[in-house]
């Protein structure tokens, strides 16, 4: 069989693992906003992990100390720190606005790639940006009366997460999927366990208007369990399916259907809490996904180039 006839079927196939992948994200999105009553961010952190790290441990022999582990651990503080801003805005904004916010993250990685790689930025690259940043306007709406500033939180989850991608690329592209994933949720499991000593130790005097990130630990019920243990599953699989994706023939086909995730994000939103994007979401969320296929596609045509 030629390498021609193999190409096509393994695109297919990444394609079709990003996509049950971000289904997967943004349904734990909608796990973690719906039981954010329930259970503070940091135990969700602690237990999710607990039960992530024996799984990835396993898939990794407890191969976990590689070269380059400084960079590493920067990266999962990165990630770490995205996580947290996408979670302390979760309770109060809407999946759609986080999500089209979220993934503002490809105009940052190529500016942040621009000046710290090197890479060259086209005047394509200039137009997806601003197209970008036009549909963040229109997402966040910061004229209107019932602007929150919450709902730029998201904005610096995405400067996280481009950072980290950027020292991906430049200092981790060695590592295996799996090591890295071990020491992300290690970082997790580090952040959830200090920050809830910290509080249980002190009196934090605004838990009450900020439970899910303040407040001590909630009783677990059985359901509660469930959810722990449904959201772990789901990090595994997202985990493994995001490497699995980007392992395909033509990554940067793949990262256009990444951009799935604002519609399953709109989907949980409705699904879980009636939220219905309003029209300049919906278009702001159409200028984003378009300006980060207009970033890949110049991507693909300066890579070819070369």
């Amino acid at each position: 069989m030629s390498f021609s006839a193999v190409k096509p079927r393994s695109t297919t196939v990444g394609i079709v693992t990003i996509v049950a992948t971000v289904f997967g994200m943004a349904l734990a999105d909608a796990f973690i906003k719906k039981y954010s009553i329930a259970m503070t961010l940091w135990q969700i952190y602690v237990l999710r992990s607990a039960f992530v790290l024996p799984v990835l441990l396993v898939a990794t022999r407890g191969r976990i100390r590689v070269p380059g582990l400084g960079w590493i651990l920067l990266r999962s503080m990165l990630l770490a720190l995205m996580y947290l801003a996408i979670y302390a805005a979760i309770p109060w904004l809407k999946l759609s606005v986080i999500a089209a916010s979220l993934y503002t993250a490809p105009l940052f990685i190529v500016t942040l790639s621009a000046l710290f790689l090197r890479d060259p930025v086209t005047p394509r690259h200039w137009v997806a940006i601003l197209a970008g940043f036009l549909g963040v306007l229109l997402v966040v709406e910061p004229g209107a009366s019932a602007f929150q500033p919450l709902a730029l939180v998201p904005l610096g989850a995405a400067l996280f997460y481009a950072v980290a991608a950027v020292v991906t690329r430049a200092r981790c592209r060695a590592t295996s999927a799996a090591t890295l994933a071990v020491w992300l949720n290690l970082s997790l499991l580090l952040w959830g366990a200090l920050a809830s000593i910290l509080i249980a130790s002190t009196k934090v005097g605004s838990a009450l208007d900020y439970p899910f990130l303040l407040g001590h630990w909630g009783t677990m019920s059985p359901g509660d369990w469930r959810t722990i243990i449904v959201l772990a599953l789901l990090m595994i699989g997202i985990s493994v399916g995001l490497a699995r994706a980007y392992q395909s023939p033509r990554p940067q086909v793949i990262a256009v259907f990444d951009y799935s995730f604002l519609i399953f994000a709109a989907f949980w939103g409705y699904i879980f809490f009636d939220e219905i994007p309003n029209p300049p979401t919906l278009i702001g969320m159409v200028l984003i996904a378009s300006a980060g296929s207009l970033v890949l596609r110049a991507d693909a045509a300066s890579t070819e180039a070369r």
